[in-house]
């Protein structure tokens, strides 16, 4: 009768502790994300100086590269990462387009991985909203700046302190007004 009790105190334990466990995991996970913006993805960076770097230009643009002092200038900076290999990228490139042309703001961007060839022929077909283009062949850049994937894009003050990060393309929409709101606030 013993061996009874043990057996099914044993398949308790091994089937319904963990059970429980995953249920209480789970349970705790998504009381995590209620109410998040999964665009918005905590960085270590903000209120933070920029990484030191120096990229090289993008050879065959006629731009710049890009330097860590270069976002010291006094100036609100955009900087947006992309490749010409990404999707979401040809699709935020018409709002980088508009922003191009604020007197407010400057627009640099970090090249991700890419091969030269094919991000200037990226930026030849769509338009090159960009003042300067680092070549980030080897991620290594964008790994400092917390780069989790392409695109992103920061809003660096004039002081070179990193004030917002957005993580996706940039829409019209909800995209387009929080990096109108932290550009403003950087500004200030």
């Amino acid at each position: 009768m013993s061996g009874a009790i043990v057996r099914r105190g044993s398949w308790v334990r091994l089937t319904l502790v963990p059970a429980l466990v995953f249920l209480l995991l789970a349970l705790l996970f998504l009381i995590g994300l209620k109410g998040r913006d999964p665009s918005v993805v905590p960085s270590a960076l903000l209120g933070k100086s920029v990484p030191e770097f120096t990229l090289p230009p993008l050879e065959g643009l006629g731009l710049p590269g890009l330097d860590s002092a270069d976002l010291r200038t006094g100036k609100v900076t955009l900087v947006n990462v992309w490749a010409s290999w990404c999707g979401p990228c040809r699709l935020e490139h018409p709002v980088l387009m508009e922003f191009a042309k604020r007197p407010d703001l400057r627009l640099f961007g970090i090249n991700y991985k890419d091969e030269p060839q094919n991000a200037v022929r990226f930026l030849r077909s769509l338009g090159v909203p960009y003042l300067a283009v680092g070549m980030d062949r080897n991620g290594r850049t964008s790994i400092d700046w917390g780069v989790y994937g392409v695109p992103e894009t920061f809003v660096v003050d004039g002081k070179g302190i990193i004030r917002f990060k957005w993580v996706g393309p940039i829409s019209e929409g909800t995209a387009r007004a929080k990096l109108d709101e932290a550009i403003k606030a950087a500004g200030e």
